[in-house]
């Protein structure tokens, strides 16, 4: 094993399309390092908090969605974030550490403090929402973790994670790891109506997807609005249609020739994409109903949560012994 890994997701609706490269790359991951993936429901919170959020739901079907892409309950803990308590107990002592202003500078804070408040109207003018760095921090530290895949847009808060294990292990002595980021290349796929794919917006493929939903939702896909005809030459590059392409279907180089030469129409581009995803996500459909029979996605968490317990609880007697907790 190259060595230890942590990363999870906010369970605030179900997965799409936009999300499984993130998944296929732990997937790809899990044999290679001990990897360690948490539903972080506290996250969720921290924007959440009003919303009347259905956890016992949400966190069933992400965990659903995690095993039908092929996350192995037998190489890698799934578990609640909220289950393992040491998370919480961590995210507390390192916030007596933590100056004010790394958490004011980070750049999703200020970002979303526009996108979503300002302008969402939402009220997150909360510590919890300030703090949701450090509590991921917090996520990544208690697995002693040297190594967490992101997005290039997560890089700052693996930034400040290193930080703070710095000025930790400066105050205490050396007790965690400098984590690492692991970018992982995910497409940016926009929403079928072109806009940012988001289930509030309803332009979203589920990983549940059915053929005939598949269908529907490839249907509402924006086209180039300068064909007419189906034999004017295309734009492929202003095409939503061909933007998906791009990520799953292989032979795009033939794609794009046909559409520029109009010898392919817009109707039959859009069949050829519809079937591709089908048989994407037709073999998760068939392991999701493998893993849907009543307990067996609980029994998978619990064991996953005794899994983390064990590191988690290691780790946090540690920390207490350093800072002459007792």
């Amino acid at each position: 094993m190259k060595g230890r890994i942590f990363s999870g997701m906010r369970p605030t609706g179900s997965l799409h399309i936009g999300h499984l490269s993130v998944i296929q790359n732990w997937a790809a991951l899990q044999s290679e390092y001990q990897s360690y993936y948490g539903i972080v429901d506290q996250h969720a919170l921290t924007t959440g908090y009003e919303d009347g959020l259905d956890f016992g739901v949400l966190i069933r079907e992400i965990a659903l969605d995690w095993l039908s892409v092929g996350i192995d309950p037998e190489q890698s803990a799934i578990f609640v974030q909220s289950h393992i308590k040491e998370h919480a107990e961590l995210h507390l002592l390192l916030s007596m550490i933590t100056p004010l202003s790394w958490l004011e500078r980070v750049p999703t804070y200020k970002d979303q403090m526009q996108q979503l408040g300002k302008e969402g109207g939402k009220d997150i003018s909360t510590y919890g929402f300030l703090g949701y760095p450090l509590l991921m921090a917090a996520d990544i530290l208690v697995y002693k973790a040297d190594t967490v895949p992101v997005g290039e847009d997560q890089i700052p808060h693996v930034e400040l994670c290193r930080e703070i294990a710095r000025r930790f292990n400066h105050l205490y002595g050396q007790v965690f790891p400098e984590p690492k980021a692991l970018i992982g290349k995910v497409p940016l796929l926009p929403g079928v109506d072109g806009r940012k794919m988001s289930k509030s917006y309803n332009n979203t493929i589920s990983l549940t997807a059915s053929t005939a939903e598949i269908k529907e939702k490839v249907q509402q896909m924006v086209t180039d609005p300068a064909r007419l005809r189906k034999d004017d030459p295309g734009h492929p590059e202003v095409c939503i249609v061909y933007k998906f392409h791009e990520v799953y279907t292989p032979e795009v180089a033939e794609v794009e020739e046909n559409c520029r030469g109009g010898k392919i129409g817009c109707v039959a581009c859009k069949r050829h994409l519809a079937e591709n995803l089908d048989k994407l996500l037709s073999p998760f459909r068939e392991r999701r109903a493998l893993w849907e029979e009543p307990g067996k996605v609980e029994r998978v968490l619990e064991q996953g949560a005794e899994q983390a317990r064990q590191v988690t609880q290691e780790t946090m007697k540690e920390v207490r012994h350093v800072m002459g907790l007792r």
